[in-house]
């Protein structure tokens, strides 16, 4: 034994100064572990400097006051980070780097769903539930709303401008949130952003000849696209209108499925999956390019609801949204293809870097091209020459608007300017070489559901147009306004009270 050390039955015995000893044991490893990442936790650190709960304490002893900093909120989530049936992703956790109160809500998004109680956060201020559950499923459809609103909000900022993205009904008077239901349309096979309700809505079925159910709420990629509805509504209202050409339709459908590559492609694991998947060649067969997996199998698909990496060209398309769409989602993924094998250099970078750096430059210049478009009747071809312009302002490298310019033109987008041998193409806006017809109207039958809303069929104007015809006839016909009161019989003596 030790010098010094105590026996058992001295343990809590008095000393000759009768100040009682008691045995205080030494913590082991695995505890001072525990205990350091429980406070890592609870009070996270400044950088290089004491965790903020005590900084905040001794700032206020001292009379100041202490400013919160950016990483005092935030909250950890566990959600589909693919769809459900890309088993190699799964469920992973993922951060919010914002103030997410229980719901999950913050200022932008609140749940709106009934039958699923408010989701509370831990401890620590987290969302992590269990899966296939109700509360998941709440955490999960927020998070991806989330995640797509901040992706195009860093995209604004990171080319310096300082805007907002509004929901389309949001005024100074009126800044409600984009309200979420992630069970939000009972048995049916479909999901809609609706602007008179202010809201996202998701369904669940259960498909022909199966017993487990589909939620699309759990889906990351329709999710993300339904939330670019909302997000393109608030920044371009009339595109969403039916009687708008085919094109601006094509317009809308295009951008929700290139958000749900963006916003993959935002996220470095998923870029890492990507480039394991495919060796870096983005044209192999690859969980990015199949949009909605599950819901497109559960149609008896043997892919996704749709597939990026396709070859239709316009004149292929018609009036026909859904396949419209494919044609600039489709260009827009081969751009992204050719810009990454133009970066790629893995002797320098990581694959998995490079790919996420360039999806980041291209969905801001899709974004900043749609903002710049005409407001109202847009076509592909306004689009492709405000994204040129903006690629040469940036001062990128010649070929990415030689690849813009060239994947368009390959599919019947815009005429490809002649040049000489070997020079460049005249500078100047490039001509479209398929255009929607005069008077053309849009075919949406194959869209998703925010698409075949009646209330972007403008159905309110055709029922004012029917009652309006009425009232004509009846004045042609002597059917003038008169104010007809309707006979009521007078009850019995023995009926009145």
């Amino acid at each position: 034994m030790e010098p010094g050390a105590l026996l058992p039955a001295e343990l809590d015995t008095p000393t000759r100064d009768q100040t009682p000893v008691r045995f205080i044991p030494t913590p082991s490893a695995p505890y001072q572990q525990q205990h350091r990442i429980a406070r890592l936790l609870e009070q996270p650190a400044e950088p290089g400097g004491e965790p903020q709960a005590v900084a905040a304490a001794e700032a206020d002893d001292e009379g100041a006051d202490a400013p919160p900093l950016p990483h005092a909120f935030g909250a950890r989530v566990l959600m589909w980070k693919q769809d459900p049936s890309v088993g190699e992703i799964g469920t992973r956790r993922a951060y919010l780097p914002g103030p997410v109160l229980a719901g999950p809500r913050d200022a932008r998004i609140a749940p709106g769903s009934p039958g699923i109680d408010a989701v509370e956060p831990n401890a620590f201020g987290d969302f992590v539930t269990q899966p296939d559950t109700p509360q998941f499923d709440a955490v999960h459809t927020f998070a991806v709303v989330r995640q797509t609103l901040t992706m195009y909000q860093r995209a604004l900022l990171v080319a310096g401008l300082q805007m907002p993205l509004p929901w389309q009904w949001n005024t100074s008077m009126d800044t409600r949130p984009l309200a979420v239901f992630p069970y939000g349309l009972p048995n049916v096979m479909n999901a809609f952003y609706s602007r008179t309700q202010g809201c996202l809505k998701f369904g669940d079925f259960v498909p022909a000849g199966e017993e487990a159910r589909v939620y699309t709420c759990r889906s990351f990629d329709i999710v993300a696209h339904e939330t670019a509805h909302a997000v393109l509504d608030g920044l371009k209202p009339q595109w969403l209108l039916a009687d708008a050409p085919p094109q601006t339709g094509g317009l809308h459908e295009a951008f929700g499925d290139l958000t749900a590559i963006f916003l993959a492609l935002s996220q470095l694991d998923q870029c890492e999956a990507v480039v394991a998947q495919t060796k870096a060649h983005l044209h192999d067969k690859t969980f990015l390019s199949d949009i909605a997996e599950q819901f497109g199998l559960a149609l008896g698909g043997s892919t996704g609801l749709r597939n990026a990496d396709n070859d239709l060209t316009l004149g292929q398309a018609g009036t026909q949204v859904h396949a419209i769409s494919q044609v600039f989602t489709g260009a827009m993924y081969d751009v992204l293809a050719d810009m990454f094998a133009y970066e790629r250099n893995p002797l320098l970078d990581d694959d998995a870097a490079v790919l996420h750096r360039v999806a980041a430059y291209l969905r801001g210049l899709l974004l900043r091209a749609l903002i710049a478009a005409p407001d109202s009747a847009a076509s592909y071809v306004d689009v492709v020459n405000e994204m040129l312009r903006i690629v040469a302002e940036d001062g990128r490298p010649a070929p990415y608007a030689a690849f813009i310019r060239n994947q368009f033109a390959r599919r019947d987008v815009v005429e490809q300017p002649q040049s000489a041998a070997g020079a460049a193409p005249a500078a100047g806006p490039l001509a479209p070489k398929v255009c929607d017809k005069p008077g053309a109207r849009q075919d949406r039958r194959a869209c998703c559901g925010t698409m075949n809303l009646p209330e972007y069929h403008r159905v309110d104007k055709v029922l004012d147009g029917e009652a309006r015809a009425l009232a004509r006839w009846c004045a042609a016909n002597g059917r003038m306004g008169e104010c007809v009161v309707p006979v009521v019989a007078e009850p019995a003596a023995a009926d009145r009270s």
